[in-house]
């Protein structure tokens, strides 16, 4: 006789406070059949690092060239759509579809020459050439990253813990809860390590994949008449001087009137504490420049007032793809990571097939097999590791 499949978790706490642990916890607390709150444990506050740093920008098929990610990309286009329909995202979380132009920004302002497809707060001499239209609004949109993470986190019910998740508790190869300084061992049938580049900071991560930092620079920035700042996302091409290295700033106007612009990225080590991150001058001066060659607008010496200077790190691993799935040898451990540039995009599609994975045995909404940390082990053994 086939014995009873095993009766779900009842006791999941999520590791990160960053939007893949939010989207987690709540497609637990509303799983349809078993629907379970979970606990989160947060090291500093939800959302303070990438998660409240990034662009927010979205895009149904931009990964279309990579079959897994396309199909992680579109379901989680198509969940973002839903949770702002559900969560009043519009207004929560600055939730709207944008157009998208790559445009290629001049060395030196060449004489004025609009074109149709410029928007009107980009000043003509920004555009070497005509731009090229990247999407339109019904394939890109945008939310604010931060304000999204904190809305689903509080529509998930959590119960948010503020403290740092020291290891993983295991017993017998499964999973029994996590050690958190200062507080003991918070018990758990399943555990859930989304800290994005932290995640690699555990030894049964690091025994089976590398997920490394990206440090990426932004400001953002209130332009003088932001009521004039119409949903164009900017993808730029940059040459600063000639025989010089091209850039590839983003520029992301906001709801709220803010515009965001983002670029000046670097491998680098993550420090230990995400509230100690900061932005570098000579980057942070360089998407000033941008920013001002772009538009008058965003210029701070024609009234561009600074909101913010700011740095985070982008968790990326060795193939490119994000790692989402159980821990090999360690039941009840699941991980969730290196998702780089479209953490935010990618979340609440990662969230939802982790619940499904926790709670029902297997994912529907997208097959998670390629993106499994055991497929590190193969590699290790092809190179004899």
């Amino acid at each position: 006789m086939a014995s009873a499949p095993a009766p779900p978790p009842r006791r999941v706490v999520v590791c990160g406070g960053g939007v893949v642990g939010a989207c987690t916890a709540y497609f637990l607390s509303t799983h349809p059949a078993s629907p379970t709150m979970p606990t989160l444990v947060e090291k500093s506050s939800p959302a303070c690092a990438a998660s409240g740093k990034a662009g927010g920008f979205l895009a149904l098929d931009w990964s279309d060239s990579t079959p897994a990610l396309s199909a992680l990309a579109r379901a989680s286009f198509g969940l973002h759509r839903r949770l702002a329909a559900a969560l009043d995202g519009a207004n929560a979380y600055g939730f709207r579809p944008v157009h998208t132009l790559s445009i290629c920004l001049p060395s030196q302002p060449p004489s004025p020459s609009p074109h149709p497809l410029l928007p009107s707060w980009v000043d003509p001499s920004a555009s070497a050439a005509p731009p090229r239209q990247l999407g339109t609004p019904d394939t890109t949109a945008q939310v604010h990253p931060g304000l999204f993470t904190k809305a689903v986190l509080a529509a998930s019910g959590a119960e948010a813990v503020i403290g740092e998740v020291e290891r993983v508790v295991v017993n017998e190869g499964r999973v029994v809860g996590v050690a958190v300084k200062g507080r003991g061992v918070v018990d758990a049938d399943a555990v859930v390590l989304a800290l994005g580049p932290w995640s690699g900071r555990f030894e049964m991560v690091k025994e089976v994949f590398d997920v490394s930092g990206l440090k990426a620079h932004s400001i953002v920035l209130r332009p003088r008449n932001p009521d004039k700042i119409t949903p164009h996302c900017l993808f730029l091409s940059y040459q600063p001087e000639p025989g010089g290295k091209m850039l590839d700033p983003e520029v992301y106007p906001r709801p709220t009137g803010e515009v965001y612009i983002c670029g000046m990225s670097k491998d680098e080590d993550v420090p230990d504490d995400p509230a100690a991150i900061a932005g570098e001058p000579d980057s942070i001066a360089m998407l000033h420049k941008i920013a001002g060659r772009v538009s008058s607008q965003l210029k701070t010496e024609e009234g561009a007032e600074v909101v913010a200077e700011q740095a985070c790190y982008l968790p990326c691993t060795n193939d490119g793809l994000p790692v989402i799935g159980e821990m090999p040898g360690v039941k009840g451990c699941y991980v969730a990571t290196g998702h780089s540039c479209w953490g935010i995009l990618n979340a609440p599609a990662t969230g939802a097939a982790l619940a499904e994975l926790i709670l029902d045995g297997h994912a529907k909404i997208v097959d998670l097999a390629p993106f499994s940390p055991a497929r590190f082990l193969k590699k290790k053994s092809r190179r004899g590791v």
